[in-house]
């Protein structure tokens, strides 16, 4: 039985998405010399089953130039980081926020400009809950 569809791109999909974020529009040739400089070697049909794949999935949106294809990102970064964050958040730390945050400080290290905007935001949103 297959495994159904996953409902965020997958780990290579993420990764051409990134690089759209950043360059967009580009050519498939353009993607593949972009992961390729990535550590990510495909071959150009590869990157466009890709391409074609995220374009009927809705990632991705293309126009047409001369026998190629321009390709541009239709999701925005913000929102499928949101996306896989909230999923991430609901199945691994059963919906609690803190316990994420908790896991995040243990995990990684943090400079004092990060700890303070973190603090500049927690107090913002003691604020909000204030009003």
């Amino acid at each position: 039985m297959p495994r159904p569809p996953s409902p965020h791109p997958t780990p290579l999909e993420l990764q051409i998405l990134k690089i759209l974020w950043q360059q967009a529009p580009l050519m498939a040739r353009d993607v593949q010399a972009a992961l390729a400089d990535a550590g990510k070697p495909l071959a150009k049909t590869s990157v466009i089953t890709m391409l074609n794949t995220m374009f009927d999935k809705k990632y991705v949106s293309r126009k047409r130039q001369g026998n190629s294809y321009l390709f541009s990102p239709r999701v925005r970064e913000e929102q499928v980081a949101s996306q896989m964050l909230d999923d991430v958040v609901d199945r691994v730390f059963d919906g609690s926020t803190a316990a994420v945050m908790l896991s995040l400080f243990d995990a990684r290290e943090l400079d004092k400009q990060e700890l303070q905007e973190l603090r500049r935001r927690i107090d913002e949103r003691l604020k909000e809950t204030d009003s």
